[in-house]
């Protein structure tokens, strides 16, 4: 078992992902570097917003910064958090899917029976 001192960092990481509008914002860079104007028009997210949200996710090494010019360009450059997120995304889906097939069951077993109590 690891220590709380050692699952820290981890459960930190998972903070950071943890904000939908931080994960529209990481979404808006699958595609490659942007600069926050981009990210902007992308997202429909305020300035203020995806500002605060870059600077969270750069101060988790999750993005990085690139001055160019008078721009400065946002990247990820740590790309699990999308291997994380498709992971998750899976699973949701796998029990979206089993739930779906337990309320038809359920829905079945309704007009089952109230068919059998108006007979």
């Amino acid at each position: 078992m690891q220590s709380p001192q050692a699952l820290t960092p981890v459960a930190e990481y998972f903070k950071v992902l943890s904000e939908v509008s931080r994960l529209t914002v990481l979404s808006s860079l699958t595609s490659g570097a942007k600069n926050v104007t981009e990210i902007i028009a992308i997202t429909g997210l305020g300035q203020a917003n995806v500002s605060k949200h870059l600077k969270v996710l750069l101060q988790a090494g999750i993005v990085t910064r690139t001055p160019q010019g008078g721009n400065v360009f946002y990247q990820i450059a740590d790309p699990i958090a999308f291997e994380l997120c498709e992971l998750v995304c899976d699973r949701l889906s796998i029990r979206l899917d089993e739930q779906a097939k337990q309320i038809a069951a359920l829905q079945s077993l309704r007009e089952r029976t109230s068919y059998s109590n108006r007979v």
